[in-house]
């Protein structure tokens, strides 16, 4: 069984400094979600910055959501950066099978050889080479029907691959769980599932990087379930989530994870 608790406590106990290049639309929801959680949030994109930056923090993310040329070659640079440092890093291949152009990012950021993965269901089965019926950065493929891929992917690239949906799954290849917790108003807000990718970089960093990665996504879903209960809608919801976050404890996580062997 995953201590769950034990994650959070260490990622709080050492707040991390987490290097993020994401999409427009989620810098700030990010940023709060970051501090929320108890970690240290910095947005940098610039290739003529991204290295040194990348030299100064413990964990990186990548998202392509609003990709250009030029942040594609920052993403390459700040990956090669924590790599050569031995420290972690996420991708999110947002909306991959959407165009060629985010396939062939992808493709170069694969070879970098990320920590974690994390996507839809449509965006693994892409990613992974099966196809898959996204529709731009939504999912029109069910969790189950990427759990096969989502191990094939882990197992060929070393990274752990987790797959959000109202049951989200990780595995790093061998091992494999399914987390329960979660709220369906969490993908009513915007960019709750790109601030994901920096509260999994958080926990990962100087930890195991399966149980990190279940943790995370337990502790993410369980402050959704937690604010759902006093929400009217997504608005309030928002509020309450990023306040949830924040006041979990680690005995919370350890007591309301729902976890399972896969």
């Amino acid at each position: 069984m995953i201590e769950t608790g034990t994650y959070l406590h260490q990622m709080r106990a050492t707040a991390p400094l987490v290097h993020n290049i994401t999409n427009y639309v989620a810098m700030n929801m990010m940023a709060n979600v970051l501090l929320s959680a108890g970690a240290s949030p910095a947005m940098v994109h610039a290739r003529e910055e991204v290295a040194e930056f990348a030299g100064l923090a413990q964990t990186l993310t990548i998202n392509i959501g609003t990709l250009d040329p030029a942040w594609a070659e920052a993403m390459e640079i700040a990956a090669r950066t924590m790599n050569a440092a031995g420290r972690p890093w996420v991708l999110d291949p947002v909306g991959v099978g959407a165009t060629r152009f985010r396939q062939e990012v992808c493709a170069r950021l694969l070879l970098l050889r990320p920590t974690v993965i994390r996507g839809n269901a449509s965006e693994i089965l892409a990613l992974s080479g099966l196809g898959g019926q996204g529709r731009g950065v939504d999912a029109a493929d069910p969790v189950e029907a990427a759990e096969t891929a989502a191990r094939d992917l882990a197992g060929r690239t070393g990274a752990v691959v987790a797959v959000s949906g109202p049951v989200d799954f990780v595995t790093d290849g061998a091992s494999a769980y399914r987390v329960l917790n979660g709220h369906a108003l969490m993908p009513c807000v915007t960019a709750l599932g790109c601030s994901l990718n920096g509260v999994i970089a958080a926990f990962i960093a100087g930890q195991e990087q399966l149980g990190a990665t279940a943790a995370a996504l337990a502790y993410y879903g369980l402050a959704g379930e937690r604010a759902a209960q006093g929400a009217a809608g997504p608005g309030s919801f928002l509020t309450a989530f990023l306040d949830a976050l924040h006041v979990l404890t680690p005995d919370d996580l350890r007591h309301g994870a729902r976890v399972v062997a896969a």
